[in-house]
């Protein structure tokens, strides 16, 4: 057992997790370090679908957001079906449900976005009126700020379905999380890595949550082995950014935070949905404070006019 496991293990642990693959691969993954860390605990999941990924030829922007994908895990949680759920981080909601809490962070993959094509090799040897997909108003404000001669869709359904529908010509492009490409082992559909210059990632991107219930310290305390200092700093700057902002996927909005040499550095931006009003905000921080970073960056967007953009938003 590693020295900084929990010294009494629980003999067993149940993770839910939604069915896709990717949200599989994430909950397969975190169970078998589990495992390795508690070789006596019986560790299992319980796969269920989510009213997210029920419904699929809506936006997610207007049927609720993100935390559809989250609502049925914590259910499980509170009845006891589970003992955890494993999230992808920019899935969760900026505020968790009373009574529930992020136990661990885990360390955080590629956060970047990925252009996929069959016949292109990036974004700028698109042609004029080529059709991309991508089911992030965040993604669509940005590539209409950079690329207005491009055909933004919405595209939604798992991975495999984004990418067979490209396969089929519906799409000339569509953007992906790098993140969830890489954990599939479908790294070689990447044509392209789009900077965050470009591209700027969504909160929590490429970053796993663990969440259960904030009274289950015996969970907590196992889990505190899986728990990457460095991401959670990071993501939690982001959250603060986006929770001050009042941010969901309602709003394209960005927010990426990096560690180098013991400083946190943040970047921001609010957008409307056009992309002809982008509004950007950048600063340095301690990693101890991540929070008081993230909510100085939004200061700084609302203080440039971010409010009168979400307000449009939010009717």
């Amino acid at each position: 057992m590693s020295p900084s496991a929990s010294p009494n293990p629980l003999p067993r642990l149940v993770i839910a997790s939604r069915e896709s693959a990717l949200a599989m691969w994430q909950a397969e993954h975190i169970r078998d370090r589990l495992r390795a860390l508690y070789p006596q605990t019986e560790v299992s999941i319980l796969g269920m679908t989510t009213q997210g990924d029920q419904i699929l030829d809506v936006s997610l922007s207007k049927i609720g957001g993100k935390g559809l994908f989250v609502k049925e895990l914590e259910t499980a949680l509170e009845d006891g079906r589970a003992d955890l759920a494993v999230h992808s981080l920019k899935d969760v909601p900026m505020v968790l449900p009373e009574g529930f809490a992020l136990a661990a962070i885990g360390e955080r993959e590629d956060p970047h976005d990925a252009f996929v094509s069959n016949q292109h090799d990036s974004l700028a040897s698109l042609p004029s009126g080529s059709v991309v997909g991508t089911s992030s108003l965040r993604r669509e404000s940005q590539l209409r700020a950079r690329f207005p001669h491009l055909q933004i869709e919405p595209l939604r359904g798992n991975v495999q379905t984004r990418l067979r529908k490209l396969d089929e010509g519906q799409y000339a492009a569509i953007i992906l999380a790098a993140a969830g490409l890489k954990r599939l082992g479908l790294e070689s559909r990447i044509r392209a890595i789009i900077s965050s210059e470009d591209s700027l990632p969504a909160v929590g991107q490429g970053a796993l949550g663990i969440e259960c219930r904030s009274d289950r310290l015996d969970v907590i305390g196992m889990l505190k082995p899986l728990h990457h200092a460095d991401t959670a700093a990071c993501v939690l700057a982001e959250r603060a950014m986006s929770r001050r902002l009042n941010g969901s996927c309602q709003v394209p909005l960005g927010g990426y935070a990096e560690v180098s040499q013991g400083e946190l550095s943040m970047r921001g931006f609010v957008a409307s949905t056009d992309g002809k009003t982008m509004l950007r905000a950048e600063s340095t921080g301690s990693t101890e404070e991540p929070e008081a970073l993230g909510r100085r960056i939004a200061e700084d967007l609302l203080a440039q006019g971010a409010d009168k953009i979400l307000a449009s938003l939010n009717g």
